[in-house]
């Protein structure tokens, strides 16, 4: 996948609205790959591309104070061809979170997205992400300021509620209070954020899952774009929120079995499936134009890795592809050697 000129990127948008009737960037509303730190770099992005070509993809959580301060090209910089991509932003200060959305415009976002629902110890102790939902007014207060300051969306990704939260009347309230801001679009991940007690990755499992909240609140509130995140590693699982809500986000499955996030986009979207070789050698480009600009293989083979997952041949691909790609010399022909190792495993069956 070469990256995408102004031009082709023209032509993009306008296939999409000749073919849905509405913009790639909204007709990208019902499928979307959830922020995960180090996970999500601009190499995970263009991989996501290849297998999603419709899907709305997020980076990984930014932390407004160092998108006005840091090193901006090397926390905002993204191919072109990852269009539409959002930029997701922590913090709680109204003012350098409109600094931080406003350079997020410039350097070319689709959308700037509020964090309101991790909670790590470390985004506590800055007053941010899941700790936010505390303070419906100071979260209304962002959204208002960054949507004044910039001319693309300004979304939150929320939780239900913080730890003994049970109250859906409680939930609702923070929704109204922040679309009353000008947010029009919420993701929710589905459950319930723990700020002691629970690891985040316990946050991401323990607590149970309640979808049933986000379904009323489309009920509730028509008017607002409803995506339900949290626990979606199945088509079916995908399909069953969608026809209650405006779109679905996969997390933690996309990058562990991101064949299904191919699979998932091919059938929302009324597209062929292509065999994870095929998906393969279509992100070969970029990843050769990469290697030439003096980036390693590895930062880009480590993002392939769950491509056969669960498949026959799945753990020699893997192994192939995770012992030699941290050779200095590694380049393309690993991930041949990797496809060859996945299929001479079984030959009595062919992995698509």
């Amino acid at each position: 996948m070469k990256p995408m000129t102004a031009v082709e990127h023209d032509e993009k948008m306008k296939e999409s609205t000749e073919r849905y009737g509405i913009s790639r960037y909204a007709a990208s509303l019902r499928l979307a790959v959830a922020p995960m730190l180090d996970w999500t770099d601009t190499h995970c992005r263009v991989f996501h591309r290849v297998l999603a070509p419709h899907a709305r993809l997020f980076t990984e959580m930014v932390h407004a104070n160092a998108v006005v301060k840091g090193d901006r090209k090397r926390l905002l910089a993204f191919d072109p061809g990852e269009h539409p991509v959002v930029l997701q932003l922590g913090g709680s200060d109204p003012a350098v979170l409109t600094q931080a959305a406003a350079i997020g415009e410039e350097w070319g976002y689709d959308e700037i997205n509020l964090n309101v629902g991790c909670p790590s110890d470390r985004v506590q102790a800055g007053r941010f992400g899941a700790c936010l939902m505390k303070d419906p007014g100071l979260v209304a207060d962002c959204v208002a300021a960054m949507a004044a300051a910039v001319a693309v969306p300004v979304t939150v990704k929320c939780r239900l509620g913080v730890d003994n939260d049970d109250e859906y009347e409680k939930f609702q309230r923070f929704i109204d209070t922040v679309s009353a801001a000008g947010c029009t679009n919420f993701i929710v991940h589905a459950r319930n954020a723990w700020l002691s007690g629970l690891s985040p990755k316990e946050n991401r499992e323990i607590p149970p899952l309640r979808p049933d909240w986000g379904y009323r609140l489309k009920r509730d509130r028509p008017h607002l774009n409803i995506v339900i995140n949290g626990g979606i590693a199945a088509i079916a699982t995908a399909k069953a929120h969608l026809r209650h809500c405006d779109g679905i986000m996969l997390g933690r499955a996309a990058y562990h079995d991101p064949y299904l996030l191919h699979r998932l986009d091919a059938d929302l979207y009324r597209d062929k499936i292509k065999s994870r070789v095929a998906l393969l050698r279509a992100f070969r480009p970029y990843v050769e134009t990469k290697m030439k600009e003096g980036v390693a293989l590895k930062h880009m083979a480590r993002h392939m890795l769950g491509l056969y997952h669960e498949q026959p041949g799945g753990r020699s691909f893997r192994r192939t592809l995770s012992e030699g790609m941290q050779r200095p010399t590694a380049d393309w022909s690993l991930v041949e050697e990797a496809i060859r190792a996945a299929r001479t495993v079984d030959k009595s069956r062919t992995i698509p």
